[in-house]
């Protein structure tokens, strides 16, 4: 009996092993550094980007702040395009107005669909525009899996990225534009008195978390680009098709620990070595995770990955810094498909 009791915990395993290798998505840890890797699992193979999108969205707004031909104060303004984007977190409407500092927190922390395509409109004119600069800043940063067909991430299926892109434009991000960590910090952004809290868990629950961006459609799953310091050493972890918030959360908590214990070393190779797939087309997550399929999916990942559930060890344990930046607006006329901006009125002195 104890023999046959072995074998079905051995094959339990194996099967466990091979559900694993089935639905395995894309990780990877980098040194930020070195560069060197330190866990890859098809780092390279295209994926949809969701709203990590929005990373190079900033970029190329800091790009632009740098250049001058922007400033923190430029008025920016929802167009009616803007407006008519899916998934509307901001609760705005057309005509809704913010300098282009609360664009940037709506953008990053809120992940406002609408708001970035405002912004892409008052950096470079018309979303078509901004998009162009987006693929130029791709091509230049080494991002070879990559292109963008919009400023915010909802689904397209020519927009498509890798983990290894995504860790370039992370590092890329953090360390050419080090003055604007204050907006990949902060963990809850107020619209008018409305709440909107970011989804990355780790900037309120792990200690040392700079940012940087989650995102979520169905073709995608659950991504996050995420970075950690600790005794002065940056570590980047890129998570893709996670099934749950909690799943995203606890699996990047895990990695840092690792990352930061030393029990993940150096691979041999630094993030430009690694290759990316240009012969794989992104993997659709839509009947895994968005049909009557998504609940059987689910369970078996609970069963890799049961970290944070009831009676598991979770990694997000200690309370981290709570960062919180609060948005004003204010109401213009739409006249065209970008209203021309306007200094911002001031507020009056209770309102503040």
């Amino acid at each position: 009996m104890l023999r046959i009791a072995g074998w079905l915990v051995l094959a339990a395993h194996l099967l466990l092993f091979l559900s694993a290798q089935a639905t395995a998505t894309p990780a990877l840890v980098v040194d930020v550094e070195s560069s060197q890797v330190l866990y890859d699992e098809d780092a390279g193979r295209p994926w949809y980007p969701a709203s990590t999108t929005k990373l190079m969205t900033a970029f190329v707004v800091f790009e632009a702040l740098r250049q001058g031909r922007v400033t923190m104060d430029t008025t920016v303004v929802l167009s009616r395009n803007a407006a008519n984007q899916a998934f509307l977190k901001s609760g705005l409407r057309a005509g809704s107005a913010m300098t282009l500092e609360d664009a940037l927190y709506a953008v990053i922390v809120g992940s406002a669909n609408d708001v970035a395509v405002a912004l892409a409109e008052t950096v470079a004119g018309a979303e078509e525009a901004f998009v162009k600069m987006m693929n130029e800043a791709a091509a230049r940063l080494g991002m070879t899996a990559s292109h963008f067909e919009n400023p915010n991430g909802l689904f397209n299926p020519s927009q498509q990225v890798s983990a290894r892109d995504l860790a370039l434009l992370g590092i890329a991000v953090d360390r050419q534009f080090p003055e604007h960590r204050r907006f990949f910090r902060t963990s809850r952004v107020i619209i008018d008195g409305r709440n909107i809290d970011s989804l990355n868990h780790l900037l309120a629950r792990y200690p040392g978390t700079i940012g940087l961006k989650t995102g979520f459609i169905c073709a995608s799953g659950r991504n996050i680009v995420a970075l950690a310091e600790r005794s002065g050493r940056k570590v980047m972890v890129v998570l893709l098709g996670a099934t749950t918030d909690r799943e995203r959360n606890e699996r990047t908590a895990q990695f840092f620990n690792q990352a930061f214990a030393g029990a993940l070393r150096p691979m041999g190779a630094t993030l430009l070595d690694l290759p990316n797939d240009a012969g794989k087309q992104p993997e659709d997550m839509r009947v895994r995770l968005c049909s009557d399929q998504a609940a059987a999916y689910e369970r078996s990942r609970e069963a890799l990955y049961p970290m944070g559930l009831p009676g598991n060890e979770s990694f997000l344990n200690a309370p981290g810094q709570i960062l919180v930046h609060e948005i004003r607006t204010w109401t213009m006329p739409v006249t065209g498909p970008v209203p021309i901006p306007t200094p911002r009125p001031p507020y009056p002195a209770a309102s503040r």
